[in-house]
């Protein structure tokens, strides 16, 4: 499986951006997944999963702002951001579980600041 980020950039705080992710080589629908995220100086922290049976999960921290989703005829899944603030400044990366097989994308910059 291979696994492409897009949809970063830099937006002001309290504005919206919605991150996706392709993938390709197998079959989407088989597989959890899920977007983390990496600011300078830390450590790489789960944001939200989805998994296959479209169940959903938050990091407390981004529950209410952000909207995991999946269109498995498109082979994406999608994380739509709103009220950003300038702590969700990060690497987003996103991955594919099936099983014990896990599979990473390369990340998509997300800055907020004014």
């Amino acid at each position: 499986v291979q696994l492409v980020e897009s949809g970063g950039g830099l937006v002001p705080p309290g504005g919206s951006l919605r991150l996706s992710c392709v993938a390709t080589g197998s079959v989407f629908s088989m597989y959890d997944m899920t977007w983390y995220r990496q600011a300078p100086g830390k450590q790489r922290e789960w944001v939200a999963t989805i998994t296959r049976n479209e169940e959903t999960n938050y990091d407390e921290f981004v529950k209410g702002r952000f909207t995991i989703s999946r269109d498995n005829a498109k082979n994406t899944v999608y994380l739509q951001m709103t009220s950003l603030k300038s702590e969700d400044t990060a690497v987003y990366y996103c991955k594919a579980r099936f099983a014990v097989s896990e599979y990473w994308g390369q990340g998509t910059q997300v800055t907020v600041a004014a």
